[in-house]
Parts: structure tokens; C-alpha cells; sequence
């Protein structure tokens, strides 16, 4: 209303500075006709020439002013008018309201137009109200002025936003939309985006229920590069609850009981709100028993009463506690309950150590794997059972003090150790099933909580084994026969190949030394090579003795004849060789090949004493038959050398 009052006294301002510039003006013409006679009007009516003619002029030659005059009219007549500008912002007033314009007097030459749709935030508009608009052009291709209310509203809000971001002030805005992420909100004219998470300082799960309010807001970001705005109604209410946060902690005291209500749910715990101050509620602090979630126990906005465990000064942190509201169960826990004592429940919750039955809700007694079955070989808790299984136990240990107790299930039934000195002696024969297998050995159960070692050395007779997994794997039955017993230590060693007759002493007789036998090679290495030798037993061949004749060595899969050069039973090791066999062959043909000689040399030998001893006696003919003789040794010596060389 003030601003309308303002609007009509500057236009009645304007009108009387327009009628005192008229009355001015009117005051000049009549002083330059008083000055001029009729005498030089008709003489200069009579003179005038056609190319001296002043188009500028009048009819009445009242428009011959001097520079000076000319000049003073045209600064006279212009301040009549306002100077406007392209781009600029200008308050005008409302002349003429037609069904598509609005005609506004900004004081220019001429009057604006504006588009009615551009005033429809304001229905009541009428003839002589004040609006600012923005100069879009001076004159366009018709001379009109072209104005803008919307970029006036537009410019102006950009103006107020970054003033607001400047100065950290307040503004209002509208919320017109729901989008991904937030709210559209509408601060005259200029669109702003306003998180969900800036929305308040509660999670938010229904964004509609803000559509169409006008709420207060701050600028918290401006890109003007894009013309983005974003907005926070957050910061506003928690400006409000800081004041607040610190006169609540102010009061607060270990053990005070508050109200308060379910502001948000995580896996760990609960935050409660108490009237502008977060508490958290850990989920160990929510019931005496156990559970999952807090969801069980707890809902979004609802309203509980929480005890105040601690709190924190500086870092406003507060930590509640509700099963503190209620007693221990402990304390209401059976009186005759004692070791010793058959106890019903569920179980809560299996760990690889063992499984947690709860007695009633908040006791709880640990039954440990090892309690689980009278067996010594340790197996998951989840073979034996699972959450929410319902379970008979004994008490083992109870501490009412410590709130601790141990149970246990395996002895409900009897300890199969107690007689297994009668039912299984020494020497006896049984079936067991393959439990486990380690490096050493294979772990067998003969019956629930009896079970025994096989040694890996224990398994066969004959056949080299360098992992139990070799011979069996978990799940077989096997038969066995025990060797120990120790009941005491609940101990049962066992064996397998010890059902049958010990083939080495047999072995001992066939592979005797020096014997040769044909066998495969099964296997390679760096150090030598495995021979499968006949009747299942396996021989070691030392990487020198795999030469052959022909100066290759034997590879994998071929066969081929083996030299016993190494027996022994007790470790049940047989060494093997293929090079012994043709070296020692061609050992014997050398030796014998140089007795031969050795007996033919004693021959000649023999023959040449003789023939000395004849010489003398000799005749030409026996020169002959002895040079022959000489002859013949020669060749005997030369082809003895020769086999020499051809035997190096």
C-alpha cells in the first residue's frame, strides 16, 4: 500500500514538472513574436526563397531560434523523459488492462506492453498499481518498448538469493515438485534444489507431505555458471536445536530416565531423539536376551523410556540403555538350579567354538563343541545343530555371580569309554568309518565317541604311501583291527594291514641278492626312478643304474630286466639296478677274453725255448720254418692289440 502512495505522488510529480516545462516553453513563442513586426514578416513573406527555405521552420517562421535558444528547448523537452537503459530495471505504472497485455508508463516516450500471463501471481492487479519490469528493448522492429516482468522477478530474486548466501540470511521460498534426490522449491521465480537430506535432521520417508508449502530456507550453494541453487531447511532447525542440545546435556545425569522417540534403526543400535538431542541405544543395551535386530524389539517413531548409561560434554554423545528399565533375569533364575541339573531351551546362536541355549530369556549357558559329543575327533557345532533348535542339556559349571554357566549335551547318554576295554581287546577286529585324514595317519570312529588312529605306515603291506588320501578318503569303512588301548586317556590305535599275513617274509625269499627280475618304470625323479616289480611290490632305481648299453637311460614306462642290489624287510626297501646287469656282463667277456690270451702267450712261450734250444742243431730248412714261427707270433700280438683298443 505504501509503495502504491510513493508510485501516485511521483507521478503527480511528474505531471506538474510537465505542465511548468509547457508553461515555459508557451512564455518563449510569445516573446519571439512580440519581438518581430508585421512589417518584417510580410517583407520577409515577400523575399523568401525556395533554396533558403528553413524546412525546420513553422508556418508563421516562429521556429528561427539561435543555437543557444535551440539548445535550451532540446534539454527542456528531453528532461521531460525518462532516461531507460537495455537490461535495466524500472518500476512502472499500470495504464490499460486488455485480455493480452498490460500497458505500462515508465516515464519514456512511449509505453510498455507486458503479457497478462506474466502478472498471473497477481489477480487483484489494477489501472494505477506500481510493478517493477525489466527493459527488454528500447524500441523493436514496430518502435514499441519492450518489457518484462518475469526476468524483472527473475533478476531480482538472483539479487536476493546471493545476498541471502552472502550474508547467511533467511529466505522463503515455495515447494513446486518432488524430484530424484529432494524437492524443486521456487524462490520468486528462480527454481532452487533442496536435498531430502537437508529437508530435516530426522531421516525423511514421505517427500509429497512438502509439495505445495511455503517454507524458510538457506542458500547453501550457488553455481553460476549453470544458474544452480541449492537449499537447506536443515540448517535452520538445527541452528534452533544447538541452543537447545546444550541446555539438555546441561541437565542430563547417569541413571536420569528420559522419553524419548525411534528416530532411526541401524544393525548396531537405535538413536532415539529427546527433544533435540540424539541418544544412541546400542543393541546390547535393548533387551537382557538376545537378538538379532533391533527391529524386534523396536520401531520407527515410537515412543520408549531410556536410562542415561553416559554422556559426553563436548562431543554431545549420550548413550541409553533400556533392559536396565527391567531386573536381571538372572536374579529370577530357579534357586535349585544346580551342576548337575537337566535344563530345556533355545538355541540362540552357534559359533565354531560351540552354540549359546538360552534357559529363559536373558540366561544363557554355552555349550562348548567339545561337550557336544563323547567323540574326540572335534566336528562344526552346525553338524550337531542350529538357531532356534529346541534343546535338552546338563549344567556343567554355574557361576551366579559372573552370570556364567556351561552346559553340556553329550551327557545325557552313557560314556561309550567306560567298557570299551571289554569291547574292543587287543588284536580284535571291527569295521569304522573315515572321519578325517592328516599327514600322519587317517582318523576312524568305530562307534558314536569311540574312535581311533591308523597310522599311515599301518595301512599297507606293500605299498609305498605318502598321504593318507592315497589309499581312502573320508567317509569309507574300513576294516581294522586294534593294535592299542588306552582307555584312561580315551586312546585307540589301529590297523589296517596288520588283517593279512606280512607278504615280506615271502618277498625275502623271492627278491633275494643279485636276482634279476623285469619291471616297469612307474615314475621318474631327480634322484632315481620306481620300478613296478612282480607280485605288487614296488623297487627304487638310483638315477647311475638307469644306463643302458647303448648309453640312453630308461625312461617312464618302459620295461626292462632289474638286479636285486639292496633287500631290506624292516623298512621295506628294495633297491634295484639295469646297469649292473650288462656291466657286469661285459666284465665276465673281458676277463675271460684275457685268459685266453694269457694262455695262448704261456703257449708260444714254450715254443720259442724250444726252437732255442734246437737252434744250434738247425739247419737252413729249420731257419726257415723258425722265421714262420716268428712271423706267426707277430700276427698273434698284433690281433690281440687290436681287440684291446676295440674293447677300450
Amino acid at each position: 500500500m505504501a509503495k502504491k502512495q510513493v508510485a501516485e505522488k511521483e507521478l503527480k510529480a511528474k505531471e506538474a514538472e510537465l505542465q511548468d516545462t509547457e508553461k515555459k516553453v508557451k512564455e518563449v513563442f510569445e516573446s519571439e513574436a512580440d519581438s518581430i513586426s508585421i512589417d518584417d514578416i510580410k517583407s520577409k513573406s515577400k523575399v523568401a526563397d525556395p533554396e533558403d527555405f528553413d524546412w525546420d521552420a513553422d508556418d508563421k517562421l516562429f521556429g528561427n531560434y539561435s543555437k543557444a535558444d535551440r539548445e535550451k528547448m532540446e534539454e527542456m523537452y528531453s528532461g521531460t523523459f525518462n532516461s531507460v537503459s537495455k537490461g535495466e530495471i524500472v518500476s512502472g505504472t499500470v495504464v490499460t488492462i486488455n485480455n493480452k497485455d498490460v500497458v505500462l508508463n515508465i516515464g519514456f516516450k512511449s509505453d510498455g506492453l507486458v503479457p497478462l500471463n506474466e502478472f498471473r501471481d497477481m489477480p487483484d492487479l489494477k489501472k494505477g498499481d506500481t510493478v517493477d519490469v525489466f527493459v527488454e528493448q528500447r524500441e523493436d522492429e514496430n518502435g514499441q518498448l519492450v518489457l518484462s516482468r518475469k526476468r524483472a522477478k527473475t533478476q531480482r530474486s538472483w539479487e536476493m538469493i546471493n545476498e541471502a548466501l552472502e550474508n547467511d540470511t533467511v529466505i522463503n521460498g515455495f515447494v513446486k515438485s518432488r524430484t530424484k534426490g529432494g524437492l524443486i522449491v521456487d524462490i520468486i521465480g528462480v527454481e532452487a534444489f533442496l536435498p531430502g537430506s537437508q529437508i530435516d535432521i530426522k531421516p525423511i520417508r514421505d517427500y509429497d507431505v512438502y509439495v505445495g508449502k511455503t517454507m524458510e530456507f538457506k542458500v547453501v550453494k550457488i553455481n553460476h555458471e549453470f544458474k544452480n541453487v541449492v537449499v537447506s531447511h536443515k540448517v535452520l532447525i538445527e541452528d534452533d536445536l544447538e541452543s537447545q542440545k546444550v541446555e539438555i546435556v546441561s541437565k542430563l545425569e547417569k541413571g536420569q530416565v528420559l522419553e524419548g522417540t525411534v528416530k532411526n534403526i541401524t544393525d548396531f543400535g537405535v538413536f532415539i531423539d529427546l527433544g533435540g538431542v540424539d541418544g544412541l541405544l546400542h543393541i546390547t543395551d535393548i533387551s537382557w536376551g538376545r537378538i538379532e535386530h533391533p527391529r524386534e524389539v523396536l520401531s520407527l517413531d515410537e515412543k520408549v523410556n531410556v536410562v542415561v548409561l553416559d554422556f559426553d560434554d563436548e562431543k554431545k554423545r549420550i548413550a541409553l540403555g533400556l533392559k536396565q528399565l527391567s531386573a536381571h533375569p538372572w536374579e529370577s533364575l530357579d534357586a535349585d538350579l544346580a551342576i548337575g541339573s537337566k535344563v530345556k531351551g533355545k538355541i540362540v546362536t552357534v559359533a565354531d567354538y560351540g552354540a549359546f541355549l538360552e534357559i529363559i530369556p536373558g540366561v544363557e549357558g554355552l555349550i562348548h563343541v567339545s561337550e557336544m559329543s563323547w567323540s574326540q575327533n572335534l566336528r562344526n557345532p552346525q553338524e550337531f545343530m542350529k538357531t532356534g533348535d529346541e534343546v535338552e542339556a546338563v549344567v556343567l559349571t554355574l557361576d551366579r555371580e559372573e552370570r556364567k554357566m556351561s552346559l553340556g549335551i553329550k551327557q545325557l547318554t552313557p560314556d561309550p569309554w567306560e567298557n570299551a576295554a571289554e569291547k574292543y581287546p587287543i588284536g580284535s577286529k571291527h569295521k569304522a568309518v573315515v572321519k578325517n585324514m592328516t599327514n600322519f595317519g587317517v582318523f576312524v570312529e568305530i562307534e558314536e565317541g569311540i574312535d581311533g588312529l591308523i597310522h599311515i605306515s599301518d595301512l599297507s603291506w606293500s605299498k609305498k604311501i605318502n598321504h593318507p588320501n592315497e589309499f581312502t578318503k573320508v567317509g569309507e569303512e574300513l576294516d581294522v583291527v586294534v593294535l592299542e588301548l588306552d582307555a584312561d586317556n580315551r586312546k585307540l590305535s589301529l590297523g589296517h594291514k596288520q588283517l593279512e599275513e606280512n607278504p615280506w617274509d615271502t618277498f625275502e625269499t623271492i627278491f633275494t641278492l643279485d636276482s634279476i627280475h623285469e619291471g616297469t618304470v612307474t615314475k621318474v625323479t631327480d634322484k632315481g626312478a620306481l620300478v613296478a616289480l612282480p607280485y605288487g611290490v614296488e623297487g627304487f632305481v638310483p638315477t647311475k643304474h638307469l644306463a643302458k648299453q647303448d648309453g640312453s637311460v630308461l625312461k617312464a614306462d618302459e620295461t626292462a630286466d632289474f638286479k636285486i642290489i639292496e633287500f631290506n624287510k624292516d623298512s621295506k626297501r628294495i633297491v634295484v639296478s639295469h646297469a649292473r646287469i650288462w656291466e657286469e656282463a661285459k666284465a665276465e667277456e673281458i676277463a675271460e677274453e684275457r685268459a685266453s690270451k694269457k694262455k695262448e702267450a704261456s703257449a708260444a712261450s714254450a715254443s720259442v725255448k724250444k726252437v732255442k734250444d734246437s737252434v744250434e742243431k738247425s739247419t737252413l730248412g729249420d731257419l726257415d720254418v723258425l722265421s714262420q714261427l716268428k712271423d706267426k707270433l707277430e700276427g698273434d700280438a698284433k690281433k690281440a692289440a687290436k681287440k684291446k683298443e676295440e674293447a677300450k
